[in-house]
């Protein structure tokens, strides 16, 4: 395992852990970020770091799988393309204002640990999953990973 540890949300409509198992080795690009905290954290992923895939918006919200870092930090080309949905006027060729990072299926659970479940361990209360809800990406501590992955 990694150091860095890392929490990504997804709504399952738009692209599940199921949809990044489908992508193979050759993984996924993890585009649309528009949060600069967001994307920051973006920019600090390194290599092989772990990720935990959270399916959002949905009717049990719930951390559903696992992931790992195959591509770091990259402008997010989206950003540049007016016929995307993540088009950013501001953002040029020179000066893109958003980045993309490419993820690779690790593994599903074969039981999801839901929000709910997430907010009755004393060991994940501060974590940014309960605390800033509306983040789509956040660092997860190596304590609340192995609390997390004690409960798998």
């Amino acid at each position: 395992m990694s150091g860095k540890y890392w929490l990504l949300k997804t709504e399952p409509n738009e692209f599940s852990i199921d949809a990044l198992k489908a992508k193979g080795n050759q993984g996924e690009p993890w585009d649309g970020i528009r949060n600069y905290q967001a994307r920051n954290f973006l920019r600090e992923m390194t290599l092989d770091d772990t990720v935990l895939i959270y399916h959002s918006a949905c009717a049990t919200p719930a951390i559903v799988g696992e992931a790992k870092i195959i591509r770091t930090a990259y402008d997010d080309y989206n950003a540049l393309d007016p016929n995307s949905k993540y088009f950013d006027a501001k953002s040029t060729p020179e000066k893109n204002r958003w980045s993309l990072v490419d993820v690779c299926f690790v593994e599903k659970w074969a039981k999801p640990l839901t929000l709910s479940q997430i907010k009755t361990i004393a060991e994940l209360s501060a974590m940014k999953l309960v605390k800033q809800s509306r983040l789509s990406v956040s660092p997860v501590t190596a304590k609340e990973y192995d609390a997390i992955a004690s409960l798998r």
